[in-house]
């Protein structure tokens, strides 16, 4: 069967509605995406730089989790601090107390607080802890800041226990005099009093340690936050479409496509009207 002859009108025609067809099926497409490059075949180049700014942006997000993992490690023993310091003042409270007491059984019973209030020094160093880490037990953690992990911050633990704070075990009727028991014993008292505002110095110096870490860990923070948001603009403007722009070349090419369409009715009726002649 012989194939059907158009015009060379009518064929040229047809060409451009099938050009002007295609475009609208790449404005659509962008529209519908707000891409203006979807694949490496639009424009590896451009593709492949965009694909590296969301990756690494990608990978800089896991380190801010990381990061955030880290300030709250840091809140959970800064919080383990303040309650060791309560305890150390309840305590201190205790031995001025035992100062001033008279009577063995008075002076015996006060030490035996001291002695329960340095127990509950050891119970809450042990459970600042957070996501099994915990500073207050000598543990440590590093945080990566950057995506190849080549650059980070150690938050290095100490021993929060009593022991570690060198808050000594009081010996029973340590805190009575030997000769008279009902007049306590200064000296024992005082020893330990001086040695609860050694460790509260320390918990201290501990806190400001840990202030910095996490000042330290809040500006690489918000650094990368920044960071991901301009890798992610910068991918944005290698491949997101213009909408506007593509809008206006959508109704361009409406108007085209009529403008065509009238086209090759005009030249199909060149062609009908030799059947005039017959």
């Amino acid at each position: 069967m012989d194939a059907i002859q158009l015009t060379a009108g009518m064929r040229s025609n047809l060409l451009s509605l099938q050009k002007t067809e295609k475009l609208m099926e790449i404005t659509q497409s962008r529209l519908a995406t707000g891409l203006r490059i979807q694949s490496a075949l639009d424009d590896p180049i451009n593709y492949f730089a965009a694909k590296g700014h969301r990756d690494r942006a990608g990978d800089l997000a896991f380190r801010k989790e990381e990061m955030m993992e880290g300030i709250q490690l840091i809140k959970a023993a800064d919080n383990g601090i303040e309650g060791i310091l309560d305890l150390i003042a309840a305590a201190k409270s205790v031995a001025q107390s035992a100062l001033n007491a008279s009577g063995a059984a008075s002076i015996n019973s006060l030490e035996a607080q001291y002695s329960a209030l340095r127990t509950q020094i050891d119970d809450l160093a042990d459970n600042a802890s957070y996501r099994g880490t915990n500073l207050l037990s000598s543990d440590s953690l590093v945080v990566h800041f950057d995506e190849t992990g080549d650059h980070s911050i150690t938050l290095t633990g100490f021993d929060g226990s009593s022991t570690g704070l060198g808050i000594t075990d009081v010996a029973a009727n340590a805190w009575t005099d030997a000769v008279d028991p009902d007049v306590p014993n200064t000296v024992a008292i005082n020893a330990d009093i001086a040695l609860l505002d050694a460790a509260r110095d320390t918990l201290r110096d501990q806190a400001e340690t840990f202030s910095n870490n996490m000042a330290t860990i809040t500006i690489r923070q918000d650094f990368t936050t920044n960071m991901i948001n301009t890798l992610k603009d910068g991918a944005a403007n290698l491949t997101e479409a213009d909408m506007n722009e593509e809008g206006a070349n959508m109704l361009m090419l409406q108007t085209r496509q009529a403008l065509g369409t009238t086209s090759l009715s005009l030249a199909s009726q060149a062609a009908q009207s030799v059947l005039r002649l017959f």
